[in-house]
């Protein structure tokens, strides 16, 4: 299989992927506090990811980081620790998570304004026109409307927008170290910075281990498909293709959200939030083809 095939197959992967991450962790989270959910959520991560290697004979890899890279892992871990730590929050706050897939569609849009205050690349008109669409998508999906409740801006939608700058970053340093680094090594970094804080919180707030059943199903299902299978597949995904090009497949799983929330929680967002969504993908889009552009001139 040629690699660029690879890259966009690995792609949709974490797209499918991440999408049931949004309906598992939601039910999961109507059930229990954000700190249990953390400690059997990156648990489980860390233990299909160990079985993975282990069957693939690969666990020796672990052994072979750099040295000079340590410091990489350790900043990235904590990037994507807030960064996730803020995503939960808001899955738990915001009443529909499909709404929280389409805000998160501001990663890629803050990946693209990075490239152009640290590497000094130039926008076009058509990457301008994105950037104001997937302004205005999220304006549309944040809004909250006189009555609903205080304030204008819907509830949860804040630790979005805190945790795409911070995804960003990590997004951004991990591209530059996934030539030196494997992308299990990346994941089980970021599992295991997850998991120590977790248990952390647990011990000092005392709060107990135990759980509902149903709420731990959720977790197990979940955890296969996000702390394993989507970090993984996201990793490897942009081994193999631009950074630019993987945002604009993942961008999409907001849709795949829609329908899992429909289907799982009977929840019907708001047409203008329907719309918001649009907009942000489409937002994404011309963001990816203003960067494909540069790169032909």
């Amino acid at each position: 299989m040629k690699e660029r095939t690879k890259g966009y197959l690995l792609a949709v992967v974490a797209t499918l992927a991440m999408a049931n991450v949004y309906i598992f962790s939601k039910a999961a989270l109507n059930e229990i506090h954000l700190i249990q959910f953390g400690v059997y959520w990156y648990l489980l991560g860390i233990v299909w990811l160990l079985i993975y290697l282990i069957l693939r004979g690969q666990l020796g890899m672990l052994k072979e980081i750099p040295r000079n890279q340590w410091g990489q892992l350790a900043l990235i871990g904590l990037l994507e620790l807030g960064g996730t730590v803020f995503f939960f929050l808001a899955i738990q706050k915001m009443e529909n998570p499909a709404m929280v897939s389409f805000l998160g569609n501001l990663t890629p849009l803050l990946i693209t304004l990075l490239g152009v205050m640290l590497l000094h690349e130039r926008y076009v008109p058509i990457e301008i026109l994105g950037i104001v669409l997937t302004l205005g998508g999220a304006f549309l999906i944040s809004y909250q409307r006189p009555g609903e409740g205080s304030g204008w801006l819907r509830e949860g939608a804040e630790w979005v927008f805190l945790s795409s700058v911070l995804y960003a970053v990590a997004f951004v340093m991990a591209k530059h170290s996934i030539a030196r680094l494997n992308p299990f090594v990346l994941t089980l970094n970021r599992l295991v910075y997850l998991w120590a804080f977790s248990v952390g919180a647990l011990l000092i707030t005392g709060m107990s281990m135990v759980i509902p059943g149903k709420a731990f199903l959720n977790i197990v299902l979940g955890s296969f498909l996000g702390p394993f299978l989507t970090a993984l597949t996201n990793y490897s995904a942009i081994r193999y293709l631009e950074a630019s090009r993987t945002s604009i497949i993942t961008s999409s799983k907001g849709f795949f959200v829609l329908a899992g929330a429909f289907l799982y929680f009977g929840m019907v967002p708001a047409s203008w939030q329907i719309w918001g969504g649009v907009l942000t993908v489409t937002g994404v889009i011309l963001i990816t083809l203003g960067k494909q552009m540069l790169k032909k001139r």
